[in-house]
């Protein structure tokens, strides 16, 4: 993640005042403590990822950030597994980095866990400049595309695509 990816995700945490945070897609715990540090002091981010290893390698990141336990909820496994017993309505902000084959599943989820006002972001929609390569493309680029044409013509949600890092896709919940 670059360092205006992560100034990004405090910026959109802060500016929704979150409280209540999914995370799809742990990692090594970098967009986490972006977003925690842009989340209320209060807030609590649920992450999600298939991997335990990245969740213990996260919690220790967190650790030594200086964020108290309780501020990260960690859930192992597939999110499209996980999401569903999650809270509807129940968070301010969605941030997917996860299985970009997933993507547009993860964007219906995310409909349904966002309270109205809410934001739903997604990382690396550009795929190093292949979404808009107009020679023939994986599934994953794909995908992305049908992404971005799903939020860009939805009556539900407000879009803007951020240039930075490798393209956040932003959209606020009507």
């Amino acid at each position: 993640m670059t360092p205006s990816t992560g100034a990004a995700l405090r910026l959109l945490a802060a500016s929704v005042d979150a409280k209540a945070v999914a995370e799809i897609g742990t990692g090594c715990g970098v967009s986490g403590i972006h977003l925690l540090h842009g989340m209320r002091p209060d807030g609590v981010l649920t992450t999600v990822d298939p991997e335990p290893d990245h969740q213990q390698f996260a919690r220790q990141a967190f650790r030594v950030c200086g964020f108290a336990s309780n501020r990260a909820r960690f859930i192992p496994g597939r999110a499209l597994d996980v999401l569903p017993r999650l809270a509807d309505a129940g968070y301010d902000l969605v941030f997917c980095d996860g299985d970009r084959l997933e993507y547009p599943d993860y964007l219906a989820e995310s409909l349904r866990l966002l309270r109205p006002g809410g934001l739903v972001v997604f990382e690396g929609v550009f795929a190093n400049g292949r979404t808009v390569d107009s020679g023939p493309q994986p599934t994953e680029v794909l995908r992305l595309r049908e992404l971005l044409r799903t939020v860009r013509e939805s009556q539900e949600l407000v879009p803007s695509l951020l240039p930075v890092g490798d393209g956040l896709l932003c959209a606020v919940k009507r």
